[in-house]
C-alpha cells in the first residue's frame, strides 16, 4: 500500500466525514497502521491502538507497533502503555480508550483483536474479574478439558481453536457460576454507534497477505526482534498474555537452544499465517455492516 498514491488510496475508502471517528480493522501484515497514518496525516486526527499484544511496553518489533518514528508524524495512543506483567482485558480496553471518544481529535481506532470493537460498537457485558486461583487453575488444563466444562450454547459461539476465548469462557463459567453466553445476553448498550463512525475493514487477498507474512519476520530480524526477545529471557513467563505474542515463544526456543533460527523463523510464520486465517474468518463474520476495502489489487 505504501507505494500508491494518496488519489488511489483514497478512491478505494468510504468518504472520510469530518467529526467522525475512524474505525480499521483487518487481519496482521495487512498494512492498517500504514492507512491509519495517512489518515491522521490528510484529515488529522489521533491514532488509537486496538491491537491486544501492542499495548504492552517490552515489544515494538515483534508486535509491529508503529515505529518511533512513525509516531512522531500524527498522535498514537494506548500503545506500549502496560507491563509485561500486568493484566489487560478488552474492558481494560475500553475504559481507556471512551475518554477518547470525546477527545477535541478525531479518534482513528486500529488493530486487529476484533472484541475490542465490538465491545466499542456492540456493548461489553460487566463480567467479574476471574481469581487468580481459578486463572492458575485453568492455565494448566488441557484445551479438550476446559471445552469440557463450558456450556454448548457458549461453545458454539466460539472460536475452538483459539484456546485463550475457551479459556476464558471456562474461567467465567467456573468463578461466577453462570456460563458466559447468560452473561453476554446481559450486555448494555454500545458506547459507540457503528452508524456514527467510518468503519473500515480490511479484506484482502489470502496470497497477497501470505507473502506479507513471510517477508515481515525477516524483516523484524533485521529490525532487532532478537534482541529485544532477548532482552526479555530473565522475565520470560509464558503463562503470561504478552509472552504468547506470535513470534516471542519462537525466538526464546532458539535463543535455549531447542531450534534452529531458521526453524524458529517457519515457526513464527506458520502461527502468524494461521492467526491471520482466524482473524478473516472472525471478521468476515462479525463486521459484515462494514465498509470492506482490498489494496492487494
Amino acid at each position: 500500500m505504501a507505494n500508491r498514491s494518496a488519489t488511489q488510496i483514497w478512491d478505494r475508502l468510504p468518504p472520510i466525514i469530518d467529526g467522525k471517528p475512524v474505525l480499521i480493522a483487518g487481519p496482521t501484515a495487512s498494512g492498517k497502521s500504514a492507512l491509519a497514518l495517512q489518515i491522521a496525516e490528510t484529515f488529522g486526527g489521533v491514532i488509537v491502538n486496538a491491537d491486544a499484544s501492542q499495548v504492552y511496553d517490552c515489544w515494538r518489533v515483534i508486535s509491529a507497533r508503529p515505529s518511533a518514528e512513525e509516531e512522531a508524524r500524527a498522535p498514537h495512543k494506548l500503545y506500549g502503555h502496560i507491563c509485561y506483567d500486568h493484566e489487560y482485558s478488552t474492558g481494560h480496553w475500553l475504559r481507556e480508550v471512551i475518554p477518547l471518544l470525546s477527545d477535541t481529535q478525531r479518534p482513528i481506532i486500529v488493530g486487529g483483536t476484533g472484541l475490542y470493537f465490538t465491545a466499542l460498537t456492540e456493548g461489553m457485558a460487566d463480567i467479574p474479574a476471574t481469581p487468580p486461583q481459578v486463572r492458575s487453575t485453568a492455565d494448566m488444563m488441557a484445551l479438550s478439558d476446559l471445552m469440557a466444562g463450558v456450556d454448548t450454547r457458549t461453545l458454539d459461539r466460539l472460536d475452538i481453536n483459539n484456546r485463550a476465548r475457551v479459556q476464558r469462557a471456562w474461567e467465567v463459567q467456573k468463578a461466577t457460576g453462570r456460563s458466559l453466553s447468560s452473561w453476554q445476553a446481559e450486555t448494555p448498550p454500545p458506547v459507540l454507534n457503528l452508524s456514527d463512525t467510518v468503519p473500515i475493514v480490511f479484506d484482502v487477498d489470502k496470497e497477497w497477505l501470505l507473502e506479507r507474512i513471510t517477508r515481515r519476520f525477516d524483516q523484524m530480524l533485521e529490525m532487532g526482534a532478537l534482541n529485544e526477545v532477548e532482552a526479555m529471557r530473565d522475565r520470560y513467563d509464558l503463562s503470561l498474555p504478552a509472552c504468547k505474542a506470535i513470534g516471542v515463544p519462537e525466538l526464546m526456543a532458539y535463543l535455549d537452544g531447542h531450534m534452529t533460527l531458521d526453524q524458529a523463523r517457519e515457526r513464527a510464520t506458520i502461527s502468524t499465517r494461521q492467526f491471520a486465517k482466524r482473524q478473516r474468518t472472525w471478521f468476515r463474520a462479525r463486521m459484515k455492516n462494514w465498509n470492506r476495502v482490498d489494496f492487494s489489487k
